[in-house]
């Protein structure tokens, strides 16, 4: 599937599952979706599993967003716990999307129990409260961390919430960071637990290979290592250390989350010729995540950074922020870099390398080697310097999911197909204004937020039942019929009769009867009188469904 297609099924409102391998564009399709959503005003919960992944879309951890915490188990008093947080209301409330990226990464009971506190503050026993779900991630990488005295662990996709979310399987097939034939094919080989002799050779010929340029970036396994490499190598420069602090303003919770999702330090130590990698993207200013480059001048006054490429960045410092209802929460500031002889595999998940030296003597779990292979953009880039048996492994189970997947996808790209343009547009529209969105001029602008009644009068110019309507708005049948009876009121001959269909004729004929006999005030037939001479048998609902129709 492209990028294009699944974008378009998530504007229909559908459940899904952005998944494919390694730099095939997972978090830039997350990235563009959350940006069409906030262009129309919808309230979206933007998280990862993780919060180095969270700041790369721009949110903050789902344990952090749902309240969740560290906790492993939820009872009937820490929901009400929950439940007394009125920040937490007003968040779960408003969302109307959630959006996990690094789902491999989570425990399946943390996802159930996520799914138990929205259904609990949404008071709404569809799954997730009757949020869009959005998952993303490649099961392929790296699994969630399992600790001393939490309940076993199993992926995501094995929790019980899971099924429930019907979603459609977007596999993305295109290729953005590696276009290096060779290693492409090491790579799938990997994925496909079908490593050959002969491409495992290719991979061996990488072992102790010397890289030109400015060096490759070192990827451990243990933070330890990656301390011990950088202090080491910035100790060796002869020029004088300069120090940039992060600043940062917001709720201290959020500021904090930031931080420790952030790959630029709190505080920057660097030094003339030091080795650095950039940690944001930047396109016009010439970088990525994951360029790498030495320091040509830092002072007090700033930084410049040849790149591999030999462009010269004079880099400014960037913000990282956390954004609720349009407005910023939680914001830090620093220079897009950290120093990079060393990475850990675990912090490098996301970022295109162009050179890296990896040690995979120590890999201890499956998926390891291929995270940080795949971080690499080219053979030639690469640069090994061990490799045991965990390193090129791969989970079975997930290997047979994985051509399940591609399966579903290719049906749910094969769908798409058949969808002409106006049949497309219809269904975004109708999720829209399920959704509350803005309403837009016909130029795409931005006008107002739709009114609740607007977004009732959409749904039945589509043609929706009154039941259909409830579910879709999430709101009672009286609530809708208060809707109907002032649209009504502002067009008279809008075409309601329809909406009658799921009453039988000898109930429509016995509710007009009654109504007529109630009588009428200020030309309106009265629902009390009708309601007696009907009896219990009959709901206020039908009554005024009736009337409308009458009308």
């Amino acid at each position: 599937m492209t990028q294009p297609e699944a974008l378009e099924i998530l504007k229909m409102g559908h459940n899904a599952f952005i998944t494919g391998a390694a730099g095939s564009g997972k978090t830039y399709v997350l990235n563009e979706y959350i940006k069409w959503l906030k262009n129309q005003g919808v309230d979206v919960g933007v998280t990862a599993s993780t919060g180095i992944a969270a700041t790369h879309i721009g949110g903050i951890t789902i344990h952090a967003w749902s309240g969740l915490g560290v906790r492993d188990q939820l009872s009937a008093s820490d929901l009400e716990d929950l439940e007394s947080k009125s920040y937490l209301w007003k968040r779960l409330a408003r969302a109307k999307v959630l959006i996990i990226d690094e789902i491999s990464m989570l425990h399946h009971y943390r996802l159930d129990l996520i799914e138990k506190i929205l259904r609990s503050f949404k008071r709404n026993e569809e799954p997730f409260g009757g949020l869009q779900v959005i998952l993303g991630g490649d099961f392929f990488q790296l699994p969630p961390v399992a600790r001393v005295g939490e309940p076993a662990t199993h992926l995501a996709y094995e929790a019980k919430a899971w099924p429930d979310l019907n979603l459609k399987i977007c596999y993305l097939e295109e290729q953005h960071r590696q276009n290096d034939a060779n290693y492409l094919a090491i790579l799938k080989a990997i994925r496909a637990n079908d490593m050959t002799e002969e491409l495992g050779g290719r991979l061996r010929s990488r072992l102790n290979k010397k890289i030109a340029l400015i060096g490759p970036t070192k990827l451990y396994s243990h933070n330890v290592d990656v301390n011990e490499e950088n202090e080491r190598e910035l100790a060796k420069l002869p020029s004088e250390v300069y120090e940039y602090y992060m600043t940062d303003k917001g709720r201290e919770r959020l500021v904090d989350t930031l931080k420790n999702g952030c790959l630029a330090p709190e505080v920057l130590r660097l030094k003339k010729g030091a080795r650095v990698m950039f940690v944001k993207n930047n396109y016009e200013a010439g970088f990525v995540n994951g360029t790498l480059g030495l320091v040509s001048n830092c002072d007090r006054f700033g930084i410049s950074v040849r790149t591999t490429k030999g462009k010269l960045i004079n880099v400014q410092p960037t913000s990282w922020r956390i954004e609720e209802e349009g407005k910023t929460k939680a914001e830090i500031t620093q220079f897009p870099l950290r120093l990079a002889w060393a990475i850990t595999v675990h912090k490098s998940q996301g970022l295109s390398l162009e050179t890296a030296e990896i040690d995979l003597s120590q890999s201890f779990e499956k998926g390891m080697g291929y995270v940080a292979l795949s971080r690499v953009c080219s053979l030639e880039g690469l640069s090994l310097k061990g490799l045991n048996a965990m390193a090129l492994q791969v989970d079975p189970n997930v290997l047979q999911k994985d051509g399940d997947w591609r399966r579903q996808s290719q049906r749910h790209s094969t769908e798409m197909s058949a969808l002409d343009k106006a049949d497309c547009e219809a269904k975004q529209k109708r999720f829209l204004a399920k959704i509350g969105a803005l309403h837009h001029t016909a130029q795409g602008k931005p006008v107002k937020k739709l009114s609740t009644i607007q977004a009732t009068k959409i749904l039945v110019e589509a043609g929706k039942t009154l039941r259909e309507i409830m579910k879709e708005r999430n709101l009672t049948a009286g609530t809708i019929l208060d809707h109907l009876e002032k649209i009504k009121e502002k067009e008279p001959n809008i075409p309601l009769q329809y909406l009658g269909q799921d009453l039988t004729v000898t109930r429509v004929k016995k509710i007009r009867q009654a109504l007529s006999s109630g009588g009428m005030v200020a030309g309106k037939y009265l629902l009390g009188p009708a309601k007696n001479i009907l009896g219990s048998s009959f709901s206020y609902e039908e009554i005024r469904l009736v009337r409308l129709l009458m009308s």
